[in-house]
């Protein structure tokens, strides 16, 4: 069964100041970049369960999910929860793999 993918707001600006910062729309090999982490979230749709959970997980007593995009060292989280009763992914951000781990106050 599919699920709905979901973006929170924080994850909508997130994509957005990633397709400027990588210049998508001028840029063929930044734009397919773009095109491909935008490919690999909607894969989630079928396969939601495929990615590990997130090293912040435990912490924060959530069961986050994270799907690595990217070659090295160029690596970005696209961290997200499932809601198993809508079945339904909930993208909560999408960050450099280098940043510090998540925080509960970054989750809002």
């Amino acid at each position: 069964m599919a699920y709905l993918v979901e973006f929170s707001a924080r994850a909508a600006h997130d994509l957005e100041f990633l397709y400027v910062e990588k210049q998508a729309a001028e840029s063929h090999a930044a734009a397919r970049w773009y095109n491909g982490l935008e490919e690999a979230v909607k894969a989630l749709e079928s396969y939601p369960h495929r990615c590990p959970l997130a090293p912040e997980a435990r912490r924060l007593r959530r069961k986050l999910r994270h799907l690595l995009y990217g070659k090295k060292p160029h690596v970005y989280r696209v961290i997200y929860e499932l809601d198993e009763g809508r079945q339904a992914v909930w993208v909560l951000t999408i960050r450099h793999g280098a940043r510090q781990k998540l925080k509960a106050s970054n989750l809002v």
